[in-house]
C-alpha cells in the first residue's frame, strides 16, 4: 500500500519493519532500527557500490561511446544484421566497466540510436535489441546488483563477478544470434554496407577500443588475479576512468562535479533502499516469517526445478512493480532459507537472480531500461516493451541453460579457487 501510494521505497520498507516490530516483537523497534541501519550503511564491502556507480557516471560523460562505435563498426559489415550488432557488442563491453543496466542502455543508446537511424535501420529492432542488451550491465561484472546480492547473501563478490562472465557472454551471443536470424528473414530491411574497409583499415579503427580494454583489464584483472578486492578494484576503476576522461580532454570542473553529484544521488537512493530492506529483514526474522515460510514451502515437497520455476515467475511478476535492487534486498531474507533447504548453491542462485532481475528491466510498468529508452525516443513504454519481447524470451532460454548446465556458472569460480 505504501509503495502504491508513492512513498519512497526505502522509507516504505523501514516503516513497515518498524510497525511489524512494534506490534509483533518484544524488542524495541527504535533501537533495532538504529543498529541495523548503521551496520548496513557502514559495511566495508558495500563501499564498492558507490565507487562503481561513480565510475559509470564518469564514463557516461566521456567520448567512450563515440570511440567504441568507430572501433567496432568496420568489423561488422559482412555479418547479417551488420551495424545492429553494435548494440550488443557495445553494451557487452560497456557493461564490463559500468555495472549499471540503465547507464549501459543510456550510454550505448546515445551512440547507436542516431547512427543506426541515419543509416536507415528499422527503429523497432534497433530499440528492442538495445533494451535487451542494456540489461547485460547487471550480468557482466562488475555488477551493482551482484554486489548487493553478495552482501545480502554473504557470498563472495569476486566469485559472483567471475561466475557471471560465461552466462553474460552466452546471453550476448543469443542476442546477436537473434539479430542474424532476423536479418536473414528480413533481408530488405537491412541497409547495404556503405563502404568496404580493408583488414588494415579495420586494425587501425580498432585503436579506438584500446582505452576501454585497458580499463576492463585494470578492474577485472585486479580482482581475478587476487591483487585487489572488489572494493579496491572499484577504486582502480574510478582512477582509471578519471585518467581516461582526462586523456580524452573531457575532464573539467563541470564534468567532475556532475559525475560526482550524479553518483551521490544514485547511491543515496540505493543506500536508503538497502537500509530499509535490512531493517525489514531483521523485523521478519524476529516475527519468524522467513523460517515459517521456508518450513511451509518445504512441506510442499517441491523438487528443485519446480522451486526455481516458481521463483522465476515470482520475480518476473515482482519486477512489474519494483526495481531490481529492491527486489533482491526485499526478498532475500525470505527466499534464501528456502533455497538453502532445497540444496541449491547460493553462488548459482545469485546468477539466476541477476538473470530474472534482467527480465524485470524490460517488463512494464516499472522497467528501468524502458524508462531510459522512452526518454531517449519519446515512444510509448508499451511499444518499447513489445519490441523487447524477443529479448525477454531469450533470457528465459538463458535461465534454462544455466539450470541444465550449471557448469556455465560454476566453472570459472572453481578454477579461480584452484
Amino acid at each position: 500500500m505504501l509503495l502504491g501510494s508513492g512513498v519512497w521505497i526505502g522509507l516504505a520498507l523501514a516503516g513497515v519493519a518498524w510497525l511489524g516490530m512494534e506490534l509483533f516483537s518484544s524488542r524495541p523497534a527504535g533501537d533495532a532500527m538504529a543498529v541495523t541501519i548503521w551496520g548496513t550503511a557502514s559495511s566495508w564491502t558495500l563501499t564498492a557500490l558507490p565507487l562503481f556507480v561513480w565510475m559509470g557516471e564518469i564514463l557516461f560523460r566521456t567520448r567512450l561511446s563515440e570511440d567504441m562505435f568507430k572501433g567496432l563498426a568496420p568489423w561488422l559489415e559482412r555479418i547479417p544484421g551488420r551495424l545492429l550488432h553494435t548494440n550488443i557488442i557495445g553494451c557487452t563491453i560497456f557493461a564490463a566497466v559500468s555495472g549499471s543496466s540503465a547507464a549501459t542502455c543510456a550510454t550505448i543508446g546515445k551512440m547507436t540510436l542516431p547512427e543506426l537511424a541515419r543509416h536507415g535501420y528499422p527503429e523497432g529492432i534497433t530499440i528492442g535489441t538495445l533494451a535487451g542488451a542494456g540489461t547485460l550491465g547487471l550480468l557482466i561484472p562488475p555488477s551493482i546488483i551482484m554486489i548487493v546480492y553478495g552482501v545480502t547473501a554473504n557470498v563472495s563478490i569476486a566469485e559472483l563477478f567471475i561466475a557471471g562472465v560465461i552466462p553474460g557472454i552466452l546471453l550476448a551471443l543469443l542476442f546477436s544470434g537473434y539479430i542474424v536470424v532476423w536479418a536473414l528473414l528480413h533481408p530488405g530491411s537491412i541497409p547495404a554496407a556503405s563502404e568496404t574497409t580493408s583488414f588494415a583499415q579495420k586494425l587501425r579503427a580498432s585503436r579506438h577500443l584500446i582505452p576501454v580494454v585497458l580499463l576492463i583489464a585494470a578492474v577485472l584483472g585486479s580482482i581475478y588475479t587476487g591483487v585487489a578486492t572488489a572494493t579496491e578494484a572499484a577504486a582502480f576503476g574510478v582512477v582509471g576512468s578519471l585518467l581516461l576522461s582526462a586523456t580524452q580532454g573531457s575532464l573539467d570542473t563541470r564534468t567532475f562535479r556532475e559525475s560526482l553529484l550524479g553518483a551521490t544521488r544514485l547511491y543515496c537512493m540505493i543506500a536508503l533502499i538497502l537500509a530499509g530492506a535490512a531493517f525489514l529483514t531483521l523485523a521478519m526474522g524476529y516475527i519468524g516469517l522467513p523460517h515459517d515460510l521456508a518450513e511451509w514451502i518445504a512441506t510442499l515437497k517441491l523438487p528443485p526445478f519446480a522451486l526455481i520455476v516458481a521463483l522465476a515467475l515470482f520475480y518476473i511478476v515482482l519486477g512489474c512493480f519494483l526495481d531490481g535492487i529492491s527486489m533482491v534486498v526485499l526478498t532475500m531474507g525470505v527466499i534464501l532459507p528456502t533455497v538453502q533447504k532445497a540444496g541449491i548453491d547460493l553462488l548459482w542462485f545469485g546468477i539466476f537472480i541477476v538473470l530474472v532481475v534482467e527480465m524485470a528491466q524490460i517488463t512494464p510498468p516499472v522497467g528501468f531500461n524502458l524508462f531510459v529508452l522512452q526518454g531517449m525516443t519519446r515512444r510509448q513504454i508499451t511499444w518499447i516493451a513489445r519490441q523487447a519481447l524477443p529479448m525477454f524470451l531469450l533470457m528465459c532460454i538463458a535461465v534454462l541453460a544455466i539450470w541444465f548446465v550449471p557448469e556455465l556458472v560454476t566453472l570459472l569460480p572453481q578454477h579461480m579457487k584452484m
